[in-house]
């Protein structure tokens, strides 16, 4: 790697880091800048998730207080999750790459409309609903809902987060904060289950993976802190940006 190329990841891992620790959108930007550096997709794709799983754990950390009490909860979800991701990480290695590249595109287009509609989505959860909630997973369609994300999370997981926090604040009885705090665990279990898979089945590329490691630990626990302060508007046009950049590379491909 030149120098401008280790400069261009880590910034991208240490806003992805942050992004991941607030919205959950990060990939849309580490994702495009591997490729955009010549990683394969597929390759880049295990590469971005092996190497954002520690800045997932940061995360985790950085919301460590608003997780109190919800160890017994995140323990069912998160065998969901767990699930989800081996399903997501099994189906990626198993369909052609030229699945991935027709997949991807969709993916990431996905994840920009998520991203947009993130003002409408909080507006949503903030609204308390009145129907009864199991205490400890939430509405009868929490389960299967946070498993159907770990699927979409092990197999690409661009703004996994976003989806996360719409299912658990719809299904859970519990502030936005503590949603996503229990979010952070949820998508950092999915990314570490992938991301072990993926270190022993599939090619990865260390030295970008370690560069973004560094980067997306250092912006989880950034955005752990500060996250909640910076414009949202700014954020989502950025990723929305990077997103649409990433959509038309991969469609020319």
């Amino acid at each position: 790697m030149t120098g401008w190329e280790v400069i261009a990841v880590f910034a991208a891992a240490l806003a992805a880091g942050m992004i991941n620790a607030v919205v959950g959108s990060g990939t849309l930007i580490t994702f495009p800048t591997l490729v955009a550096f010549g990683v394969p997709p597929v390759v880049a794709n295990v590469t971005n998730t092996v190497g954002l799983a520690p800045g997932s754990a940061a995360a985790a950390w950085g919301y460590r207080r608003e997780l109190a009490g919800q160890a017994g909860r995140l323990v069912r979800l998160g065998f969901a999750s767990l699930l989800g991701a081996l399903t997501g990480a099994f189906l990626l290695l198993r369909l052609p790459p030229e699945a991935f590249d027709m997949i991807v595109p969709a993916l990431v287009g996905l994840g920009c409309v998520l991203v947009v509609l993130q003002p409408w989505i909080s507006r949503r959860l903030a609204e308390r609903r009145s129907r009864p909630t199991h205490p400890h997973y939430g509405t009868w369609m929490t389960l299967p809902l946070v498993y159907a994300t770990g699927v979409y999370g092990g197999y690409f997981g661009a703004a996994q987060g976003v989806i996360l926090i719409a299912v658990l604040g719809i299904g859970l009885e519990e502030t936005l904060q503590r949603v996503n705090a229990a979010k952070n665990v949820l998508a950092g279990l999915v990314n570490a289950v992938a991301a072990v898979f993926f270190m022993a089945v599939a090619e990865v590329s260390w030295s970008y993976a370690g560069l973004v490691a560094v980067g997306s630990i250092a912006g989880g626990l950034l955005g752990a802190h500060v996250g909640r302060r910076l414009p949202p508007t700014v954020l989502r046009a950025v990723i929305v940006a990077v997103g649409t950049i990433a959509v038309v590379m991969l469609v020319r491909r």
